[in-house]
C-alpha cells in the first residue's frame, strides 16, 4: 500500500491549490485521514483531519479557507486550500489510517511542497 500526495506547487499570495492523497494497492478504503504541514524550522502540525465517519476538523488557522474532503470510491482525500497567505509556505503531508484485510493501518505520504509567495 502506498500513500501518494500531490498537487503543490508555487502560488501568489491568494490563491488557490488544491492537494490530494490517494491511497493505491491491497485496501478496503481509507477509514480516518488528515493534512498535515511542517514549515522549516517548525514542528509539524494539524491543518484539517476527517474521520471515518466524516466529522472535519481544523487548526484555527485554517478555518474558512481551508476544506478537507474525501471520495471513497477513489480511495482519495483532497485539501482544497483557498486565500493563500505566505505563512502557508511549508511541506504538506497527508496520513490515513487504511483498511487492509487484516485490519486498519496507518500511513505517512511523501509530502508536497507549496509555496506561496507574496
Amino acid at each position: 500500500v502506498q500513500l501518494q500526495a500531490s498537487g503543490g506547487g508555487l502560488v501568489q499570495a491568494g490563491g488557490s491549490l488544491r492537494l490530494s492523497c490517494t491511497a493505491s494497492g491491497s485496501t478496503f478504503g481509507i477509514n480516518a485521514a488528515g493534512w498535515y504541514r511542517q514549515a522549516p524550522g517548525k514542528q509539524r502540525e494539524l491543518v484539517a483531519f476527517i474521520s471515518s465517519s466524516g466529522r472535519l476538523t481544523y487548526a484555527d488557522s485554517m478555518k474558512g479557507r481551508f476544506t478537507i474532503s474525501r471520495d471513497n470510491a477513489k480511495n482519495t482525500v483532497y485539501l482544497e486550500m483557498n486565500s493563500l497567505k505566505p505563512e502557508d509556505t511549508a511541506v504538506y503531508y497527508c496520513y490515513a489510517v487504511v483498511q487492509l484485510a487484516n485490519g486498519p493501518r496507518n500511513y505517512w505520504g511523501q509530502g508536497t511542497q507549496v509555496t506561496v509567495s507574496s
